[in-house]
């Protein structure tokens, strides 16, 4: 059944949307079936609730209109605005499969170029970085939806969520910070925006001379005027708490799971807590909490040592970022971590974030919420939440930014407030609904099953360069 949640939304279009509901698809690919290893029993998690652990799949680059553009009576459209000869005209979409062969600029000048003072009709008038050049109608495109069967089955089968915003108009870095804390917040008045000026490693194991840039509150923009990427550098000491403080505080279990997170790899850009001294300078911490290679979690859910918050970050070529995979992999990763915690006994006590960190530079025809003084709300990016606790086919509507998330998780283990936007924020917490009996897991067919996951040999690619 159709269960859309809807609150007090000022939308930029109407879009008609089909009353069809999308189910589940069946059969899958060879090696697709459910996995049943030896299960150890789960330890008990910390949560307040009956959610005791929370599982964030953090992927790459896409607004939600370019992966569920024509999901059913979700917001999409496949029909855009641009600018041409200073009059506002309409295009349409292409259709494309996931794997693309070319980045779009998605910092912040490009976002404030598409956003166009709220009338989202500029994409065309973003210039790639790397050239100048105008990207004209590349932004305007949706993938093809039978490339990511498994998101929309996902969706179908539990929660989506066509009102998240990304919490400011920037790129990975940024985002990845914002998923820790709500914020990039550094004093009073500026917040870091865009990426640092050194791609070699995004944090504490940056180069000497590495600068971040800034936005002030009256949005000024601060070109590599920033500290260095690491928060022993930042003006005001203990002015940068993340999820990592109060979980220490209240000794609940965490870790990020990331692929290369050697200090100073490639593969340590799109890790978050490489800018936290406290994790990256403590060698028990970082011991302790970040976990590589991401796939250690299939190990940590069969073991029964699934710790109650764990961030999951993708291998480049299976993260849904452009320009990084021939083969739609994305998906498939995605489902291989919903599958082996819906096929373990942490499945009841258990809830499921998919997210993706930023808009990527393609289109989206929804307006964000009234903008802040700290470069955001960003574009839309599509969330999905599973759980036995949510609904089948539950579209919510409500206005969530990252800082929804952050709330979420202070609240499921009681943690207080950070003080970021997750004091501003709506929690998604109401895309579940706890007097429902917890639902029996449904099985998310893929291409790609666990297996061969395990056996992929990494890639070293960088996660992201602008």
């Amino acid at each position: 059944m159709l269960r859309i949640i809807i609150r007090s939304v000022c939308l930029c279009v109407c879009v008609a949307v089909s009353s069809v509901v999308v189910t589940a698809c069946g059969g899958g690919a060879p090696g697709a079936a459910a996995y049943a290893p030896p299960y150890r029993q789960p330890g008990s998690g910390s949560g307040s609730s009956k959610i005791q652990h929370v599982v964030l799949i953090v992927q790459e680059n896409r607004t939600f209109n370019d992966l569920f553009a024509t999901f059913p009576n979700a917001i999409g459209t496949t029909v855009g605005k641009m600018r041409k000869k200073g009059k506002t005209v309409s295009v349409n979409l292409t259709e494309q499969n996931l794997e693309s062969t070319k980045t779009l600029d998605h910092v912040y000048s490009g976002y404030l170029t598409a956003y166009r003072n709220g009338n989202m009709d500029a994409f065309n008038l973003i210039r790639f970085q790397t050239n100048g050049k105008l990207e004209g109608t590349q932004p305007y495109q949706y993938v093809n939806p039978n490339q990511i069967q498994p998101y929309w089955t996902m969706a179908s089968s539990y929660g989506l969520a066509d009102e998240m915003f990304q919490t400011q108009g920037s790129g990975s870095f940024v985002a990845h910070q914002d998923l820790i804390r709500g914020g990039t917040a550094i004093d009073s008045s500026d917040s870091l925006i865009d990426d640092p000026t050194s791609n070699a490693a995004w944090g504490c194991g940056s180069p000497p001379g590495t600068k971040t840039s800034l936005i002030t509150t009256s949005l000024k923009y601060l070109t590599a005027q920033g500290p260095f990427p690491c928060t022993t550098k930042f003006p005001s000491s203990g002015s940068y708490p993340t999820l990592q403080d109060v979980l220490d505080a209240k000794s609940v279990s965490w870790k990020y799971y990331t692929p290369s997170a050697g200090k100073g790899s490639v593969g340590a850009l799109w890790n978050a807590f490489l800018v936290i001294s406290a994790v990256y300078n403590n060698q028990n911490e970082f011991k302790a909490h970040i976990s590589s290679p991401e796939t250690n979690i299939f190990g940590d859910i069969t073991g029964g040592t699934l710790p109650a918050m764990s961030w999951v970050i993708p291998d480049a070529q299976n993260s849904d970022h452009p320009g990084y995979s021939s083969q739609d992999t994305g998906p498939s990763w995605v489902a291989s971590v919903v599958n082996a915690v819906g096929q373990s006994p942490y499945w009841n006590s258990t809830a499921v974030i998919v997210v993706w960190d930023d808009w990527g530079g393609f289109y989206d025809p929804v307006q964000p919420p009234s903008l802040d003084n700290q470069g955001g709300p960003g574009f839309r990016v599509p969330m999905i939440v599973i759980s036995p606790y949510v609904p089948q086919n539950e579209i919510s509507n409500t206005v969530y930014e990252f800082g929804s998330i952050i709330r979420f998780i202070e609240d499921t283990f009681s943690l207080g407030r950070l003080g970021t936007t997750d004091g501003s924020s709506t929690s998604m917490s109401d895309m579940l609904n706890f007097s429902q009996s917890p639902r029996q897991f449904q099985n998310i067919p893929s291409s790609f099953s666990r297996s061969y996951f395990l056996r992929q040999k990494p890639s070293g690619l960088p996660v992201d360069t602008e």
